[in-house]
This record gives C-alpha cells, structure tokens and sequence, in this order.
C-alpha cells in the first residue's frame, strides 16, 4: 500500500488551519462562556440574598403573630391596630 505523496503536506495545512480556527474563533467563545457564566453566578447570588432577607422579614412577621396569638392576657384588637400603624417595609417582587 502506497501513500499519496501530497497527504503530509495536506495534514501540515489542515493542522495550520485547525491552529488558526481554534485561535481564532474557539478561544474567543470560551472566554465569552466564562463571562456569561459569571454574570449569572453574580445574578443568582443576588437573588439568593434577596430571597434569604424576604424570608428574614417573613419569619419576623410569623414571631409577632404568635406572639399575639399566644398571649392571652393582652388585648388582641389593640395589638393589630399597633401593628397596623407600623410603616410598611418594602417589599420584593
């Protein structure tokens, strides 16, 4: 079996191109991947404080409501009228 004497020249070329292709195109793609990833690694980490401090002030609310449900002695009518007049936090969406 013989080999075609043009084969080595045309794999030196090829792998010449494929250099080029990589450099050219494959590498600039990556790197824009692992920005993209960033970005939405920062994003996700956003949501997370924002879900955690929504949850804080959920949590804050349920104490004050057993609080009131769970004392007997004191007047449940004042204690929601005390609470209504509180300044309402803002809330996320």
């Amino acid at each position: 079996m013989e080999l075609n004497p043009l084969i080595i020249p045309i794999l030196g070329i090829s792998c010449g191109v494929l250099a080029v292709i990589g450099g050219v195109f494959v590498k600039p793609w990556i790197k824009y991947k692992q920005e993209q990833l960033k970005v939405q690694t920062q994003m996700t980490a956003e949501k997370a404080a924002q879900y955690g401090a929504h949850t804080e002030r959920l949590e804050k609310r349920v104490r004050v409501l057993e609080r009131i449900i769970t004392d007997k002695g004191a007047d449940l009518a004042g204690q929601i009228e005390d609470l209504r007049d509180e300044p309402e936090t803002k809330e996320l969406n």
